[in-house]
């Protein structure tokens, strides 16, 4: 990725400490900066019925620095959680967003709040993204009263609503058709807001996906379907599964971008163009091409329908967090020894919430019955054969 410095920088900035463990030091951009850049993408984006945006995306200092930052802590808060399952602490399902994290990271810096994320189960990090916090994410995950869905969703139904996250649904391709619901209420509403809804290569081939498209297209609504191309279906290779593996093509009469989901910059310039493009036009298919480095799931390890080099070549080549370290290193927004303490920090940041995620109580029994019936109407939990009251609800 070629950089450019829009305007002229103040001669040797000062770095102000982010935290006790950064040292101060002089340099030509200041990784507090907001002074404007420009940096072209690695790859070009590839249409269908729709122009191509620009490869030049604004971007500034303080912004890859933050990039480089929270992908860092994702990418250690998906670590941890595959130690926690492995160490039986994480129980049903649990699938790993590592290697994705520019597609949640750049998307949230195209958009605002009150645009609408909703995806699959492949949903930590976007949840994060929206505003959700670590303690919410690893109580969750542990099946604890603190978590996101006060423990009772798991690993696949993180929601926050206040950060216009929809979910985290297990039922592949089952998100889509609600997205499009977000997207009517807000023509309904005449928001200006559009509604992002996530969806595997796996999923691609949904009818639900197709039906909604066409009821979107048909209206008009500000849906933007994102299939997050990671290449494997579970353990099934896209070309296996799929006789048209192109999927920004997919909607045939919507228009459609392939972009490079392994470029933050890039997924971020998609994402401002989909958004302006919905809401004067409809809605439009983004195909981002990137890759993950765990299995489909953490019974899966993901290495026997393919091999250990293609994983390891993609890191090398390909990472999106060490794009970001190249950027910030070559043009001296930060140091290697700054760049290695944010990770550190994000591993000490992690480890102190997930001790504090065990502290958290489990749920009351009782609580499988609330958020299921409406309140008020005296509904009564009674045990085997009717024989002992054992709660009655709100």
């Amino acid at each position: 990725m070629a950089l450019s410095r829009v305007a002229s920088p103040s001669p040797w900035n000062l770095l102000k400490p982010l935290s006790s463990c950064l040292s101060l030091r002089r340099r030509s951009v200041s990784s507090l900066s907001t002074e404007p850049l420009t940096v072209e993408t690695s790859l070009p984006f590839t249409t269908h019925r729709c122009d191509e945006p620009s490869r030049s995306v604004e971007t500034s200092a303080a912004e890859l620095f933050s990039f480089f930052r929270d992908m860092t802590l994702m990418r250690r808060m998906e670590i941890a959680a595959d130690s926690l399952y492995k160490a039986k602490l994480i129980r049903g399902f649990c699938h790993l967003y590592d290697g994705q994290e520019a597609v949640a990271v750049g998307m949230e810096a195209a958009i605002t709040r009150k645009d609408c994320i909703i995806t699959a189960y492949r949903d930590h990090c976007t949840f994060l993204s929206r505003g959700g916090t670590l303690i919410e994410i690893f109580a969750e995950l542990m099946g604890r009263r603190d978590g996101c869905s006060k423990g009772k969703g798991g690993s696949m139904h993180f929601y926050r609503k206040e950060g216009g996250f929809y979910g985290g649904h297990g039922i592949v391709g089952a998100q889509v058709p609600l997205g499009c619901g977000l997207a009517f209420a807000q023509k309904y509403c005449k928001d200006e807001n559009v509604t992002f809804s996530l969806y595997g290569d796996g999923a691609a081939n949904q009818g639900q996906l197709f039906e909604a498209l066409n009821i979107a297209a048909l209206w008009e609504l500000p849906s933007i379907f994102v299939c997050e191309n990671n290449h494997y279906g579970m353990g099934t290779a896209e070309w296996r599964a799929a006789k048209s593996p192109a999927y920004y093509k997919r909607g045939d009469y919507a228009p459609g971008l392939k972009v490079d989901g392994m470029d933050v910059l890039a997924v971020k310039q998609a994402c401002k163009y989909a958004k302006e493009f919905a809401l004067k036009n409809g809605p439009i298919i983004l195909e981002m091409d990137t890759y993950r480095y765990h299995g489909h799931s953490m019974s899966d390890p993901g290495s026997t329908y393919r091999t250990r080099d293609e994983i390891s070549g993609v890191r090398q080549v390909r990472d999106p967090i060490e794009r970001v370290r190249k950027l910030l290193l070559v043009h001296e927004i930060s140091t290697e020894k700054e760049l290695k303490d944010i990770e550190k920090e994000a591993r000490k940041e992690v480890d102190q919430v997930i001790a504090k995620a065990k502290e958290s109580q489990m749920p009351e029994p009782s609580d499988l019955f609330k958020n299921v019936y409406v309140k008020g109407l005296g509904v009564e939990a009674w045990g085997p054969d009717r024989k002992e009251l054992k709660a009655t609800l709100p």
